[in-house]
């Protein structure tokens, strides 16, 4: 898993190319991430309690974990993760400058 909850990511394909955000959640089985404010959508909403008017919500979905690329906290550079095990534990590294994530 390259990518986890609260890593700073940028959209790299589709409707929000070039946006930033932060992972908020991330879906193991489909291999998905979701990012508030990203990928949104318009759902109907029925009258309810909470909406006595009804009408229409902005929904943010999931997007695929391949459209998104990391952000170096270091750096401040979109990169590819590395690995590396010292003492029988796994560090997530930055390929560009080689720090740990």
């Amino acid at each position: 898993m390259k990518i986890k909850k609260g890593d700073k990511v940028k959209i790299i394909a589709g409707k929000d190319k070039d946006r930033k955000g932060v992972v908020e959640r991330y879906y193991i089985k489909g291999d998905l991430v979701l990012i508030p404010g990203i990928n949104l959508f318009k759902k109907h909403i029925k009258k309810n309690e909470k909406m006595p008017q009804g009408g229409l919500v902005e929904v943010p979905r999931p997007l695929s974990s391949e459209k998104v690329m990391l952000i170096c906290p270091k750096c401040g550079k979109t990169t590819r993760v590395a690995y590396k095990i010292e003492k029988k534990k796994k560090f997530r590294l930055c390929k560009k400058c080689g720090s740990k994530i």
